[in-house]
């Protein structure tokens, strides 16, 4: 039989397959919805992606993955839900409360993978860890003391530290407490915060001119997607300024920041392919308990140390999951 012959076959038997037999093989689609950019999150998807791999998923052969990216401006996030329901995506894979939040408005029904959600609870994002109910599921970020843990780490490294700038966004709900833990600490510690609201990058300059005014002794970074998209930016301010920093985020000590302390975001985006998994599979995401962190790294940037002139204690140093040199 001649290849168009058969060609011409394949295309019949193909017009004559029943529609609804078709509909059974169609390849589950997810929306992964980042706060930065690819490039910026890549490490991230990389986990993702590692997780669906060893669940027996891979791209373009059993599963699709729509990625949508906000370039750290959250006003993006409600365009970028509607795409992906328009897309009429199977479940959705986002980071971060503020984005969990504008999915969460949009739709009531398509599935909710949130990774590292602040205060899922105290954001009104659930009512209860354990069972969650609604659309969304996924792994909060929270946990006791925090914010204070880092600033001790801060102090530790240097003993001489009093005034600390602290980057923080009013956009993101899960900031009301992690301020108001901040402040409890550095009250704790007799150092003084100098808050600085930063919403989007426009906001930058303005912050940056009173650090120079102020002149603290060291910066306090929060978890947020828009200090993690503009990470370089802030740690070129931190060089300039010669100030020792603590970061929520691994990124920014290897963008030049000094210590970071935190949930692995790395581990949490590799565990939300389980609950892709189970969704696909027929699990409702409100029955699926959202998981607190269990695995939390320490990074020190002895680079940086060595510009600023800090030594770092050498029990700090045993302690630390990763050194960058």
């Amino acid at each position: 039989m001649r290849r168009r012959e058969v060609l011409k076959l394949l295309g019949g038997a193909a017009t004559a397959w029943p529609l609804v037999a078709r509909a059974q093989h169609k390849m589950p689609r997810v929306g992964f919805m980042g706060n930065s950019t690819a490039a910026l999150e890549a490490n991230l998807v990389n986990s993702f992606r590692a997780g669906l791999r060893e669940l027996g998923y891979e791209e373009g052969r059993n599963i699709v993955i729509d990625y949508l990216w906000a370039e750290g401006n959250y006003e993006r996030f409600p365009a970028l839900v509607d795409q992906f329901i328009a897309a009429k995506v199977d479940v959705i894979v986002t980071a971060g409360t503020p984005a969990a939040l504008a999915v969460k408005e949009k739709t009531k029904t398509v599935p909710l993978v949130v990774v590292a959600a602040g205060d899922p609870v105290g954001t009104g994002l659930v009512q209860n860890l354990a069972r969650p109910e609604g659309n969304l599921t996924g792994l909060s970020s929270i946990a006791p003391d925090l914010e204070g843990k880092r600033l001790q780490l801060l102090r530790e490294v240097v003993p001489t530290l009093s005034r600390v700038a602290m980057f923080f966004n009013s956009l993101n709900p899960f900031h009301v407490a992690s301020v108001r833990q901040a402040g409890a600490a550095a009250q704790t510690l007799g150092l003084k915060l100098q808050p600085l609201d930063i919403r989007s990058a426009d906001d930058f300059d303005s912050a940056f001119a009173a650090i120079r005014k102020e002149r603290p002794d060291a910066l306090f970074i929060l978890a947020d997607r828009v200090f993690l998209h503009n990470r370089q930016r802030i740690m070129d301010l931190a060089a300039e300024q010669r100030l020792p920093s603590i970061n929520a985020y691994e990124e920014l000590v290897e963008a030049g920041g000094l210590l970071s302390y935190g949930p692995s975001y790395e581990d949490m985006h590799k565990r939300a392919a389980t609950y892709v998994d189970k969704i696909l599979k027929g699990a409702k995401p409100g029955s699926l308990p959202i998981e607190q962190p269990t695995k939390f790294t320490f990074t020190i940037n002895l680079k940086t140390a060595k510009a600023l002139g800090v030594t770092i204690p050498s029990q700090l140093l045993g302690l630390a999951d990763r050194l960058v040199e």
